[in-house]
């Protein structure tokens, strides 16, 4: 009974665990920014946004999309820095606890990403590849801010053109991995970029004034050479994303050589102004077509013609080759598209360098404002970037909840009323029981694995 009242008596009280949630202001801001990105990924996630466009501020709530991830990554960047010597690259003594306690943190976060997605919602869930940068950092942890730098930017100049050429290439193939590291929502190749541009500003010194002001200038610097060329070369790559589809619907043989579908269906005519009389209609998934008989009953190999072979007609025809099937990929199209496009998660370089300079800048000015005398202000949103895989899990569950089976909302009330209760839940949590149940999970695991060293 003795010792459990030490215990009690032991633990620090909310003022003491408010106080380190505060302390240091770098820290501080971080985690600010933190709570930022998990408040903009619910409000991608359940509100209803406009699309952004920057002369209107009407349409300012579509920032979330896509951003509040890429400031995510790029704080994870900022993580690895801070747990591997913060401005002092870690000696190569130091190396193998550090990755291994790298790879026991990623693995954690990659089995909680999996349990989320496990749910069923709608939402693209980042904590899969947000584990995987943490185990994608360990070549890089002895690297220099400058060289970090330069293979952020070589990464994200690079990166995205190559991959247009290998999708086309492969012909559009698809699978858990490629979807995982080359194709799909976060590209792992792409968002090594954002990584590795955190972990550079993480290994500087936050807590300095030079800092936080050369973080908000080259961010907005970035950002807006990023989203400019993006809008000056916006007209051009419509008209060529349109003449791509022009030329694949030329050269798609929709209705066969008897151009069986009628003149009218073709053109998009509404169904109320057809004239249906004699053709046959069928009713499918994706909706309902009609075709007029007459044709096929002479066409060689239908049921129509008393053959009662149907697929005697293509019995002869050979696939299209390789080389067919790759000039029809247009490729130069999509790596134009792949370098100039800024469309939230589309991985172009435009979108890397505006989304990432975004986040940047966003730090940097979080470092400027969250000084000694407005910490406390910025409390309950600290204590809320404390527990980002908590905030994170919970914010799906809801969705999950309130969404049903679907696990969709769009609701800008239900944005609000969720990030107020994770604010409020988290602000308590961190008070009353410090940090939050998943992310005692992670560390538990970073520490198992390190002790392998």
């Amino acid at each position: 009974m003795t010792r459990s009242l030490d215990r009690l008596r032991a633990l620090p009280t909310p003022l003491a665990r408010a106080r380190t949630l505060v302390r240091p202001p770098r820290l501080a801001a971080v985690d600010v920014a933190r709570a930022l990105a998990v408040l903009g990924m619910v409000g991608a996630h359940v509100g209803s946004t406009a699309e952004l466009v920057w002369s209107d501020p009407s349409t300012w709530d579509g920032l979330v999309h896509g951003r509040s991830s890429v400031l995510f990554a790029v704080l994870a960047g900022v993580s690895v820095a801070l747990l591997t010597g913060r401005t002092r690259r870690p000696d190569p003594a130091d190396l193998p606890a550090l990755r291994l306690s790298l790879v026991g943190r990623g693995a954690a976060i990659f089995g909680v990403g999996l349990a989320v997605e496990l749910l069923g919602t709608s939402v693209a869930v980042i904590l899969t590849l947000y584990g995987l940068l943490y185990v994608a950092a360990l070549p890089f942890l002895r690297w220099r801010p400058s060289r970090l730098i330069a293979g952020a930017v070589a990464l994200a100049v690079a990166g995205p053109p190559l991959l247009a050429v290998l999708r086309a290439v492969s012909l559009d193939a698809y699978g858990p991995g490629i979807d995982l590291a080359l194709f799909g929502v976060y590209p792992i190749t792409v968002w090594l970029a954002l990584l590795l541009a955190g972990m550079a500003l993480g290994r500087c010194d936050l807590a300095r004034l030079r800092t936080a002001v050369l973080a908000l200038a080259v961010g907005a610097t970035v950002a807006a050479i990023g989203y400019g060329t993006a809008a000056a070369v916006a007209p051009a790559l419509d008209r060529l994303q349109e003449r791509a589809w022009a030329d694949s619907a030329d050269g798609a043989d929709v209705a066969g050589s008897d151009s069986t579908v009628p003149d009218d269906l073709q053109s998009g005519v509404p169904g109320g102004d057809l004239d249906l009389d004699g053709l046959v209609c069928d009713v499918g998934g994706f909706g309902s077509y009609c075709y007029d008989p007459a044709p096929l009953a002479t066409t060689p190999g239908s049921d129509l013609d008393g053959s009662g072979d149907v697929d005697g007609a293509l019995a002869d025809e050979e696939p299209p080759g390789y080389l067919e099937q790759l000039r029809e990929q247009h490729v130069r199209t999509d790596v134009l598209l792949a370098l100039g496009s800024d469309e939230p998660h589309s991985g172009a370089t435009l979108e890397v360098l505006g989304s990432g300079g975004f986040a940047i800048g966003v730090i940097g000015l979080l470092l400027l404002v969250v000084r000694r005398g407005v910490r406390w202000l910025f409390l309950p949103l600290a204590a809320l970037g404390s527990l980002p895989l908590t905030a994170y899990a919970a914010h799906v569950v809801v969705i999950r909840v309130v969404g049903g089976s679907e696990g969709y909302i769009a609701s800008n009330a239900t944005w609000g009323w969720l990030s107020l209760g994770l604010v409020v839940g988290c602000t308590v949590w961190a008070l009353l029981l410090g940090r939050g149940p998943l992310e005692r999970a992670v560390a538990r695991a970073a520490r198992a694995m390190a002790r392998g060293a």
